[in-house]
């Protein structure tokens, strides 16, 4: 079988032999990838809603792996022991559901040695929870497919991890990534260029407005407080 490219960075990151959880499993494509291609021995597919899990569990018997893959219903980590996984992935949803899973889950996550996120907004401040909740973000990839971005990001307990990994991101660095930025990754820079565009046209339009409101100035300040973070990132990829 064959994972999109979202998947497939996901697939990726995960460290070969871990034990799998997949909290928002959807079809279960990913564990099911997985453990096909002997990358991890054995998955828990977890969802909310028993139609993703229904569907999951079609696909994990069209291949044979149930020995190898287990669905379960549960709202987040809530369902989940402190033991049962290595590797804890959260796709496909919003920064703010990620961080409620992870707050509440915070028993199951002791025993987790790496989170792999792919969050769908409020990325930056997600970023600095995970700094605020004792973990370090180790590896990062950035993602364009059917012209949707989809950052994704590795996360590791900070215990263990040396001063380097632990040492405090800049501005532009939780607002867009600092390995991706350190990379100069090409589709970052496509969508820097992209948020540019749509700063820029919001500005022009502001300008050509008489008479401001007091909302209004307070918008235009925000953008061109956007436009120039966008800008500073953008130098990166000039400077070397």
């Amino acid at each position: 079988m064959q994972l999109s490219l979202r998947l497939s960075a996901i697939a990726d990151m995960v460290t070969e032999g871990n034990r799998l959880v997949d909290v928002g499993c959807d079809h279960g494509y990913l564990p099911v990838y997985l453990v096909l291609n002997k990358k991890i021995p054995k998955a828990i597919a977890a969802d909310i809603g028993e139609g993703p899990l229904s569907r999951a569990r079609e696909h994990i018997c069209r291949y044979g792996l149930e020995a190898y893959i287990e669905t379960r219903l549960c709202d987040g980590l809530k369902g989940i022991g402190p033991e049962e996984g290595d590797t804890l992935v959260l796709a496909g949803m919003g920064g703010p559901l990620m961080e409620r899973i992870l707050s509440e889950g915070r028993n199951a996550l002791e025993g987790f040695k790496e989170l792999i996120l792919e969050p769908q907004s409020d990325v930056p401040h997600l970023r600095q929870f995970l700094f605020e909740n004792g973990f370090v973000i180790v590896q990062e990839d950035f993602i364009k497919e059917d012209g949707k971005f989809y950052p994704v990001m590795k996360a590791v307990p900070a215990s263990g991890q040396d001063d380097g990994k632990k040492a405090p991101w800049t501005l532009e660095e939780l607002l867009f990534g600092k390995y991706l930025l350190g990379d100069r990754h090409p589709v970052l820079k496509e969508y820097l260029a992209r948020e540019l565009r749509i700063r820029e046209t919001i500005l022009a339009r502001l300008a050509r407005e008489e008479n401001l409101s007091g909302e209004a100035i307070r918008r235009k300040k925000e953008v061109e407080e956007e436009k120039r973070q966008i800008l500073a990132a953008l130098e990166q990829y000039e400077s070397k």
